[in-house]
């Protein structure tokens, strides 16, 4: 198994590829890129999938699915915020084009797939109404609910701080102590990592 990660966007987001067997799946394509693409040379690609649908996760779709032909993957409570992608670009002066709707939704307890790769799906709202983690074995793609050494930001449409802060109680501090955190901005850590020095897990 290999995790990729490339940084896009005017926002800095990291899109996640993993790839494995011969398959290769892109989490958050948060916009169209050609080294992205260009790294599924070879590979079949299952799914786009999005953590949650935020244009600077999910800005990138068409493209994406336009280059690989793969189907879209998210979980139904962010469809407004997709079908909202060109009116949230618009609020940052950014330009992204609209989404393809997605061809399948995911809920909590799923299983995705990549080759002999298999990740739990653990919805953890708080960021995004219908914001998901993936649970791989000995990872987490955590998209933007928990950061190196910070949280998601709360201040956005569907936004909530406390549930937030429950979602990373109950979904991400169980795992493991060395599970690595890939998350949606900034460097990967590890849970054990975040729950000694992270200042807004204090008391979780």
């Amino acid at each position: 198994m290999e995790i990729e990660s490339y940084t896009l966007s005017p926002f800095q987001s990291n899109c996640i590829v993993i790839k494995d067997s011969g398959e290769a799946i892109v989490i958050d394509p948060g916009e169209p890129s050609p080294e992205v693409v260009n790294t599924l040379k070879g590979f079949k690609v299952p799914m786009i999938f999005n953590t949650h649908c935020h244009a600077d996760h999910s800005g990138g779709n068409a493209a994406m699915m336009a280059a690989t032909g793969a189907p879209l993957v998210i979980h139904e409570d962010d469809l407004p915020l997709l079908h909202a992608l060109e009116q949230q670009g618009m609020m940052f002066g950014v330009h992204v084009a609209p989404s393809p709707e997605p061809d399948r939704f995911v809920r909590e307890g799923d299983t995705v797939k990549v080759g002999t790769v298999e990740m739990k799906v653990l919805h953890a709202p708080g960021h995004a109404p219908g914001h998901v983690v993936l649970v791989g074995d000995g990872f987490v793609i955590a998209g933007d609910v928990l950061f190196n050494g910070s949280i998601g930001r709360t201040d956005l449409p569907g936004g909530n701080h406390q549930q937030l802060l429950d979602s990373i109680k109950t979904k991400l501090l169980p795992l493991p102590d060395d599970t690595v955190v890939y998350c949606g901005h900034g460097p990967s850590t590890t849970i054990g990592q975040e729950r000694r020095h992270n200042p807004f897990l204090v008391g979780l």
